[in-house]
């Protein structure tokens, strides 16, 4: 791993006993600490990381805000955190966590119910001076990521845009996401593949192609991420060292490996 390597996606839960998850969530996962993510981090020669606020927890970022503090007192490691924000957050709250480490708020467009359009188009609007970023959990096959592609801040599309293999490249959302990375208005965090692949174990050689689309089209504006400890996944538990490996396979080139492990996240988080 090159120096200043950066893993652009995780996420802590628990104990559930001091960071009740939501009523209305998805899945309960089993705790997993922020000290077995410092093992997993050094383990693999990461010494930037980015926690995203889990989905289980909907709007209470207290977690994430206690890890921000938390890592601020790890040597050697350096944190960025992304929020899951209600339409009535306040100024006042805002600038807290920008002042934690927070550069961006996250929407899950994945399921039917998602915030509406309105929503995330004020709070883009709210968030442009500080420099943050809309995250988006998406299936770009089923929606038009274009109804976002004059936002005043920069979007950012997690796990390759849950983009079925089986679909083909040239598939027109895929198509759409592609463009909008040519075109400077969008970026793709190279992570999640265990999330569509048909296969159960790596390699999931079906990716690739999706993955290579996505570095080859634009290696300046993507990212990559673990996405430790992979909750709510269906297929059996992947290591991370496999899943590490991989990115060596969907971008051979070792200086553009290091663009997207270092320098393009210190460009979009502020390292």
């Amino acid at each position: 791993m090159p120096a200043g390597a950066t893993d652009c996606h995780f996420h802590v839960f628990g104990p559930a006993d001091r960071f009740p998850y939501a009523p209305n969530r998805t899945y309960t996962p089993p705790d997993h600490p922020a000290d077995a993510y410092r093992h997993l981090i050094d383990t693999l020669g990461v010494t930037r990381c980015v926690t995203i606020h889990p989905s289980v927890y909907g709007t209470d970022n207290a977690i994430t805000e206690w890890l921000l503090r938390e890592a601020a007192g790890w040597a050697g490691i350096e944190m960025r955190g992304i929020a899951v924000l209600g339409a009535g957050t306040d100024r006042s709250t805002l600038h807290r966590l920008d002042g934690l480490g927070v550069r961006g708020v996250r929407y899950n467009l994945l399921y039917k119910g998602g915030p509406p359009a309105d929503e995330i188009r004020a709070m883009a609007d709210r968030i442009v001076d500080l420099g943050w970023h809309i995250q988006f959990l998406v299936d770009v096959s089923t929606f038009d990521l274009s109804t976002y592609c004059d936002l005043p801040v920069e979007i950012v599309v997690d796990h390759m845009g849950h983009m079925d293999p089986s679909k083909g490249i040239e598939d027109p959302g895929f198509a759409t996401l592609l463009d909008l990375l040519r075109r400077g208005r969008a970026w793709a965090k190279l992570s999640g593949a265990y999330r569509s692949t048909a296969r159960r174990h790596p390699p999931y050689d079906d990716v690739v192609p999706i993955a290579r689309a996505l570095a080859e089209t634009a290696p300046d504006r993507c990212v990559w991420g673990t996405d430790w400890p992979h909750p709510f996944v269906q297929i059996p538990m992947p290591n991370d060292g496999d899943l590490m490996d991989e990115l060596a396979v969907w971008v051979p080139d070792a200086a553009r490996r290091k663009a997207i492990l270092v320098d393009n996240p210190a460009r979009l988080y502020g390292f």
